[in-house]
Order: structure tokens, then sequence, then C-alpha cells
């Protein structure tokens, strides 16, 4: 249930009604935007009397939430969400509400030079974070699975020498603890739907980049959120990665019709993945521009210094002399939507 404020209301009769809500047993969450006031009841709802409620002073309107997602819904957060981090050069770093946030490193932290090298050269093509595997889901027990704790120090190393921030990949409870340096924590396609993990997310104050399982509809995407939020973690990016479909020309099927459909349902910042959503490097630049003349928020793209023999994901990795050359031209797409790098 969604309860609209009237224009005016003081913040001690605001206090006052909200305490006389939270008795009925529902938690309630208040969205202040620039031109009303928005509470969001989470809960049963059933032990309110909703025409009763309609008639108290302070209500100009109710709305009844129809989806299962409560938190995520933009009805309850009308105005978009942005989320900002500060690198190690204590600069801070949005994504979402107006900006495009391009996060871009190797699919895996190979070795010092490896990840220093791609870091300094994303840093001067225009990128704000910095992404790197260090603990890797892989189908095949055989491939390399990372290089774990190392990988997390040379990530560390990386970022205090470009003041980038963070991105990384989180595939168990018990790395969090090894992740405080991380800034924000990346959630895989394989455990999207790992609810374990993502409630213990909810406790956590970090924010989440949240993908797309390799079969999940947006609504599933969206419920998983849901179960972060709803443990008191707002701070989520959702992620369009590529769904699986019968055509196999491509690694996966990027889903961009998400992209609005996402922007219309929800408030949280959406991002696209061109690099696992096609497989194949050379569509990437075609499918970034694509994702951000559909409202994309973001891009996450995979970017290393010698593709060919990398130990993970080369066949969709740019240079990054090619990295350099699309972030010249999406500058002038992400202008056409309103958004600045």
């Amino acid at each position: 249930m969604i309860i609209a404020v009237r224009n005016g209301t003081k913040k001690k009769d605001l206090a006052a009604f909200t305490e006389g809500l939270k008795r009925h047993g529902v938690d309630v969450h208040c969205s202040e935007g620039q031109s009303r006031i928005i509470l969001g009841l989470v809960g049963d709802t059933s032990r309110i009397d909703a025409d009763r409620l309609t008639a108290h002073h302070l209500v100009e309107k109710i709305i009844r939430v129809e989806e299962p997602y409560k938190m995520a819904n933009r009805l309850f957060h009308p105005e978009d969400t942005r989320i900002t981090v500060y690198g190690g050069d204590g600069q801070p770093r949005s994504v979402g509400a107006g900006t495009l946030a391009v996060i871009a490193g190797p699919c895996s932290v190979e070795n010092r030079e490896q990840i220093v090298s791609v870091a300094r050269k994303i840093q001067q093509a225009g990128a704000g974070f910095l992404r790197g595997g260090a603990f890797k889901p892989r189908t095949s027990p055989y491939s390399f699975q990372g290089l774990g704790c190392e990988g997390l120090d040379l990530l560390m190393e990386a970022k205090r020498e470009t003041g980038l921030p963070v991105v990384t990949e989180l595939m168990a409870i018990h790395q969090l603890e090894v992740f405080d340096g991380v800034d924000i924590i990346q959630i895989g396609a394989r455990n999207m739907q790992n609810f374990t993990l993502l409630r213990e997310l909810g406790r956590c104050r970090k924010p989440v980049l949240l993908k797309r399982g390799l079969a999940s509809t947006v609504s599933e995407l969206l419920m998983a959120a849901e179960y972060i939020m709803a443990g008191g973690n707002e701070n989520i990016i959702l992620c369009e990665r590529g769904i699986r479909s019968f055509d196999n020309y491509t690694r996966n099927t990027l889903d961009l019709s998400a992209v609005p459909f996402l922007k219309k349902k929800s408030h949280l910042p959406v991002i696209v993945d061109p690099s696992h959503g096609t497989g194949i490097n050379w569509l990437v630049p075609a499918m970034a521009k694509a994702a951000v003349a559909a409202g994309a928020d973001g891009l996450i793209i995979e970017v290393h210094n010698d593709p060919e023999n990398a130990l993970s994901d080369g066949e969709q990795s740019l240079t990054p002399e090619e990295f350099s050359s699309l972030m010249d031209s999406i500058g002038k797409y992400a202008a056409m939507e309103g958004k600045t790098l």
C-alpha cells in the first residue's frame, strides 16, 4: 500500500501519523520527492481500514500495489535513485539519476602488471569504476577460478594507483569478511536467486550490482533486489547481462527491452553488460551504444590488455585502445539522453 501525503504536512504531524501506521504491524518507508511525500507500507496491510485511512486529513490518496516487489517499485519511490561511492582518491562517483557510469576492466585479475595497466588505461579513457574478478564462478571446474584473496589485494593496489572504485564479484557469504575495501559488490547471474546470500547483503550497507539470471524474468530480478532491500540495504544497481534463448549465434541474447521496462517499474539504476550479453568483442561497441540509447544508467565492459592470451573471456574483451575509441563515441550518445559521463 502507498499513501501520498498532502503537500505542506508538518514533520511532527507526519511523524505521529507514521507511528500510528506502525502500530498496525507494518513497516513504513518514507520517500520525500521534490513535490510530494510518499509513504510505502510493507507487510500485512489487511488490518488497515483503507476507507478510514482515506478520510485522514494528511492523506491525499491511497494506491494499492499489485506487484510483489514493493521497495524496488517506482510507486514507492517516484524519484530515480542515485548511488554514490568514493574511490581511493576520495572523489565521488555516481550511478543513476542523470549520470552514465562506465565500469571497465578484465574478467579476471591475473597478475599485478595486467590489472594496474588496465586500470590506468581505462581511467585515462574516462571510465569511472574498475571491475575485475578475484573469485570466478566457472562452468568447468578445470577452468581458471581466479586468484582469490591475492586478486583482491591486486585490485586494492590498482585502486590506490588510480583512485578508481572497485567492483568485484562475491560468491559466498564467508567471503564478505575480506571485501572491506571493495566499493560495489557484484552478484553474478548464477547467484541472483541465492536468497541466503541476498539476505546477508541486506544487512550489509555496500552498494550491490545485481546481475539478471541466465533464465530469469525481469520480475524475478526485481524480487531478488527486494530481498536485499527488505534487509535494509537500498543501494542496488540492476544489471541486464543477457539471457538464454534458442539461438546461439551470440553467447546470450541481450534483452535491451528490459532497460526501459525496468526504468518504468523501478527507481533503481539499470546498467547493461554488452560483453556477457554478446560474448563477441566486435559486437560490444554497437550494443553499448544501443544500451545508452535505450536509457541505461551505465555500462560494464570487459577490457583486457592481451585478450588473445586472457585466462577467461578474452573473446568478448576489448583492448584498451578499442575501449578508448568506444568512450569517445559513448559521450555523444549519453548527451543525447541527457546524461553526463
